[in-house]
């Protein structure tokens, strides 16, 4: 009875924090001059009448009477159930001209409490150069228009199907924060798609970004249509398709591409339907070729000190003995914690110097590392363990680390502490000690005793029956030996053809951690991982490298080894579904999802039961 007091007590008090009302303000996120924008106001968890129109600096109210939208919600968690609702007020202004404009603060009652909104910025981006972009020149169609809220980065009258897409139209960037770095210095790459088309049906990697000469470290991006940008005077609707830092590894020019892509795009077609003309959509497939970018690469300084690993950033380094209390033949450990910025994960293990008298064993490296802003940072550490032989004082010095700065342009020397060790005995005997007693060993020793009865007769092995028999068998067992071992190294050497007869489970374990992003609602993961898989796959069941592979190369080599038509398209089916839902609306449905799953795992399965010819 007093746990049940409890619990109702424990409602009692959380329950109003739970359904706590709120009042927020949804700025708009992309805004052109002359285009027309939403602002909303959303209140949740409470009652209330509709907010009054805020007056923003250079824009015009176009709807003083707000439109009216109510959502509830409810969910489950671990069984503690919980609800919510919500209802937004939707003001439409028109942006006249560029700038950065604030919407002032709004106050509401909401169940007779005072609720404020706070002060928000937005930006309106400058019309495209050369274009008109106004009202009535978006409803030259017989009335048709977008929402509000819809981005227009064009007219609608450059979009028609009779317009040939030109090189300016849609397009792949690469943006490098550098263009001039060192060896090793951290550079971020970001490769973006700009588009005037507001839909892409399909979107596809037909030749993957290549970025010879660097080590690369991934940044996880969201490829979405929802960003406008200003480039040449013109506004693109954009996505970031690839994000990471890379590290140059050599010095001079390296080039980086961008890869191929294949899409479709929207396009609008003008239709009479007898009083006025309306928008009919149409597809148009489009290549984007790959585009390219230089990074000049200035080797590090010479010479280059001692002690140095090739660290460049900025590092701290520490160390740490322990245990304090060292015996003989008991393990201890010197560990090197280094962090900073920087290449820090591919920073060459540092080399102490330890006493001969200890053993030393091979180092332990653990490297956890992150991408911060436009570089990585983090923590690298460094296990020495050993093992003292001997009792006595020992010294270990201080060991030098030195990294390049290059924003200082010079070589940084650090230095860790020195420890003055004392090894006491163990409960094992020391190396010395041993070394005597082997020598003792070796002195004199206890005469064996043989057979007394020396008249016995002694019948020679070759005379006996099973000697020749055993003789035969390990004769036989090492021919076996002989064909197993050519065997296995021709095995061994035929790296494709284990690639090749293990692409199957491979597969299968990339679609289970594909499962299990689709049982977590995470569309993203899910669509990557599954991409992935069907990449690795074929690169192994066709022997060729995932750079290589394309649609082109992929429909070939399947034909040409004997798969049925219905199989391939089925393949090229799920890639291109996989590429499209990245950039299409609807995607991170479960019924779309879990559709893809099952198709991917189906190609997968009739592939790899199909017999293929081999080339």
């Amino acid at each position: 009875m007093k746990k049940i007091l409890l619990v109702i007590l424990l409602l009692a008090v959380c329950l109003p924090a739970w359904c706590q009302a709120a009042f927020q303000v949804i700025p708009p996120r992309n805004v052109i001059a002359g285009n027309k924008f939403m602002v909303k106001f959303k209140v949740v968890n409470g009652e209330s009448g509709a907010p009054q129109a805020p007056s923003i600096f250079g824009c015009k109210l176009l709807s003083p009477t707000p439109g009216r939208s109510t959502m509830q919600s409810f969910q489950m968690i671990n069984g503690q159930s919980s609800s919510s609702t919500s209802v937004e007020y939707t003001f439409v202004y028109r942006a006249e001209k560029e700038g950065t404009y604030t919407i002032p603060a709004v106050s509401l009652a909401v169940d007779g409490k005072k609720l404020s909104t706070k002060a928000t910025q937005f930006t309106v981006l400058p019309a495209d150069k050369g274009t008109a972009q106004s009202q009535a020149a978006r409803q030259g169609w017989g009335g048709y228009d977008a929402a509000p809220d819809h981005v227009f980065v064009d007219d609608l009258s450059t979009q028609t199907s009779d317009k040939k897409i030109g090189k300016d139209d849609i397009f792949v960037r690469i943006i490098l924060n550098k263009q001039h770095v060192y060896e090793q210095e951290a550079v971020e790459c970001t490769i973006k798609l700009y588009t005037k088309y507001q839909s892409i049906v399909s979107f596809m990697a037909a030749a993957p970004p290549t970025f010879d000469g660097f080590l690369i470290d991934e940044v996880d991006v969201q490829g979405q249509l929802n960003n406008v940008e200003q480039y040449n005077g013109q506004n693109y609707l954009t996505a970031v398709l690839k994000k990471c830092i890379i590290f140059p590894q050599k010095s001079g020019k390296l080039t980086i591409s961008s890869g191929k892509y294949d899409l479709t795009v929207q396009q609008i077609e003008r239709v009479s339907s007898g009083w006025y003309y309306t928008a009919r959509p149409v597809e148009k497939k489009v290549v984007l070729p790959p585009y390219t970018s230089t990074v000049t690469i200035t080797p590090l300084p010479e010479p280059r000190p001692a002690g140095f690993t090739n660290a460049v950033g900025k590092f701290q380094i520490e160390s740490q003995l322990a245990p304090e209390e060292l015996r003989t033949g008991e393990a201890a450990a010197l560990t090197y914690i280094i962090t900073g910025t920087g290449n820090i994960k591919y920073i060459e293990a540092p080399k102490p110097e330890l006493p001969s008298e200890f053993e030393q064993y091979t180092p332990k490296t653990d490297s956890r590392a992150r991408v911060s802003g436009s570089n990585v940072s983090g923590t690298t550490s460094i296990e020495y363990t050993f093992v003292p032989q001997s009792v006595g004082t020992f010294k270990i010095p201080a060991m030098p680390f030195v990294y390049f700065d290059p924003t200082a342009r010079k070589y940084v020397t650090l230095n860790t502490s020195a420890y003055n060790v004392k090894v006491e005995k163990g409960a094992g005997a020391s190396v010395s000690e041993q070394t005597d007693i082997k020598v003792k060993n070796t002195d004199i020793l206890h005469i064996r005793k043989g057979v007394s009865d020396m008249s016995k007769d002694n019948i020679p092995a070759v005379r006996i029956w099973w000697y020749w028999s055993v003789y035969g068998l390990l004769i036989v067992l090492l021919a076996g030996a002989v064909v197993f071992a050519s065997r296995r190294n021709a095995m061994l050497a035929d790296v494709a053809g284990r690639r090749n007869a293990k692409a199957g489970k491979t597969a299968q374990k990339r679609l289970k951690l594909a499962r299990r992003f689709m049982n977590e609602g995470k569309s993203e993961e899910f669509y990557a991982e599954l991409l992935r898989a069907m990449w690795g796959y074929l690169s192994d069941k066709l022997t060729i490298p995932v750079s290589q592979l394309n649609r082109e190369n992929i429909v070939a080599n399947l034909s040409e080894r004997g798969v049925a038509p219905e199989l391939v398209e089925n393949v090229i089916g799920v890639l291109d579904n996989c590429e499209m839902a990245r950039y299409t609306p609807g995607a991170s449905e479960a019924s779309t999802i879990h559709q893809s799953y099952e198709q991917a795992e189906k190609a997968v399965t009739e592939l790899d039961r199909a017999r293929l010819l081999r080339k």
